[in-house]
């Protein structure tokens, strides 16, 4: 008969022998026995609609894609694909999840029509990189890191969503397709390509986020916002970014009926936009209207453009610079010194004379 003793050893020595083993996941069905190993390879298959993909990891696993991920088209709430876990090192091999957006796609997005899986994709803490997602039904990446997370050299590509079909009565069909949607701390985007039809990047909430060194094509731009009721957003750094053919380049937007919410220390550097349609740089607090009445709920302070310089390039009639602050609302002394913005004409500077080393 074992001892409590020998018999707790033999537990954990099973235990420690199961997380030291290699899963794979070839369907759904491996999935349970898979994650219970701290490595994981996935092959190529598809995910039947109306599932997800869900991995509850554990902590310090690594995962190889081995090949493509597919989704069966339905129309629900989804998300399609979800990850968790700590100090987790997920390597995508290059390959793509493929979120067969062309089935959802309406030119409505997230504002009626066909229900879409949205957001496509839930993340982890860790390490996240050589990934490629196309055709996210609508947001691709919903990032909620419970620690430190690294992004890197991922590549998103909804182009096809600029077209129209035969469900987007002429628009885009792609619609509300934001790359990276970002409510955490600790977390740094770098070296990835995005190629979608909304914000680039939204920061809704969060303290020391870097965005640095990606490129952005066709959508809104890069967004601090739309920052809603008691909210904290403090330290984010967007430098050495490229910005093609975006509605905006930079853009903070905070909500018209947002109260007890505070924006600050917000750092541009290095970023070039070309392209630009409508503005350069808007910080706008009357969102949902562009430069309507903004609210004066939201407290935004420390927002600086520093060396290298960021260069912009709006189109012929769009604005260089929009600032529409609520009275009182905007404080500090902002320096955007190492702003150049060129093109289109002077927009307004509402409710604040606190910006110093710029002039449109």
């Amino acid at each position: 008969m074992l001892t409590l003793v020998a018999l707790l050893s033999l537990i954990g020595s099973v235990a420690q022998t199961s997380a030291a083993c290699t899963g794979t996941i070839s369907s759904l069905a491996d999935v349970t026995a898979a994650v219970a190993c701290t490595t994981v390879n996935i092959n190529s298959f598809t995910v039947p609609a109306g599932q997800a993909l869900t991995l509850n990891l554990l902590t310090g696993t690594t995962v190889n894609m081995k090949g493509d991920i597919f989704f069966g088209n339905l129309s629900w709430a989804g998300p399609l694909f979800t990850v968790s876990g700590t100090s987790i090192t997920f390597n995508g091999g290059g390959h793509k999840f493929d979120g067969g957006g062309p089935f959802y796609w309406d030119g409505l997005g997230g504002n009626g029509g066909v229900v879409k899986p949205a957001p496509m994709m839930k993340q982890i803490s860790g390490t996240y990189s050589n990934v490629k997602v196309v055709n996210s039904p609508a947001r691709t990446y919903s990032v909620s890191n419970p620690g430190p997370l690294l992004m890197t050299d991922l590549t998103i590509d909804n182009s096809f969503g600029d077209l129209p079909n035969a469900h987007s009565n002429g628009l885009a069909a792609g619609h509300n397709t934001d790359g990276f949607d970002a409510s955490t701390t600790d977390l740094t985007i770098q070296n990835s390509v995005i190629k979608n039809q909304d914000d680039c990047l939204a920061i809704n909430r969060g303290s020391n986020i870097v965005f640095k060194g990606n490129t952005c094509s066709g959508g809104h731009g890069i967004s601090v916002g739309s920052i809603d009721s008691s909210v904290t957003v403090n330290g984010i750094v967007i430098s050495g970014n490229t910005i093609i053919n975006n509605d905006q380049a930079l853009r903070i937007k905070t909500k018209a009926a947002a109260t007890g919410s505070t924006v600050t220390n917000i750092t541009y550097s290095g970023n070039t936009a070309t392209g630009i349609r409508q503005f350069g740089v808007i910080i706008d607090q009357s969102y949902p209207d562009t430069l309507g009445t903004p609210g004066t709920g939201v407290k935004l302070s420390g927002v600086n453009f520093v060396a290298p310089v960021s260069t912009i390039s709006v189109n012929s009639g769009a604005d260089r610079v929009a600032v529409n602050c609520g009275v009182g609302s905007c404080s500090g002394t902002w320096n955007w010194s190492n702003l150049k913005v060129t093109g289109g004409v002077a927009g307004p500077i509402n409710n604040f004379n606190g910006i110093s080393g710029f002039s449109q």
